[in-house]
């Protein structure tokens, strides 16, 4: 059940949208000016590896550009490379590369990467 971080276009505030099932619909509203003109931010979060949380790993995730998808998959193949989340499967790659090519998350998830949805699978 993930919660996802949107910026309002309109008032420059974000909002947490919580949401029950991964393969929902997700129309999200600010919380603070009622705008539905949101895009989603790329959030922090902490993985288990070796019994201990690599939050310090991911202090670099403060540098990274979430409106410039290039700058998100530079990152993302710096924590591949360094082993976090281990084997993470095909459809990473692919996502990667199109963003490695400029496209957007809105524009990968629209274009629904071999049944992937939001890098955390079926569950």
């Amino acid at each position: 059940m993930p919660i996802y971080e949107f910026r309002c276009n309109q008032c420059k505030r974000t909002t947490n949208v919580f949401q029950r099932s991964i393969n929902a619909t997700v129309n999200p509203v600010c919380e603070h000016c009622g705008s539905d003109d949101l895009f989603r931010l790329v959030s922090r979060f902490a993985i288990m590896r070796s019994n201990m949380i690599m939050d310090d790993a991911l202090s670099d995730l403060d540098a990274v550009d979430e409106n410039d998808p290039r700058s998100v998959a530079r990152w993302a193949r710096r924590m591949q490379a360094e082993g976090y989340g281990g084997d993470i499967g095909p459809e990473f790659d692919q996502m990667i590369e199109r963003m490695e090519a400029g496209q957007t998350m809105d524009e990968i998830d629209a274009g629904d990467v071999g049944g992937w949805d939001d890098g955390l699978g079926d569950e």
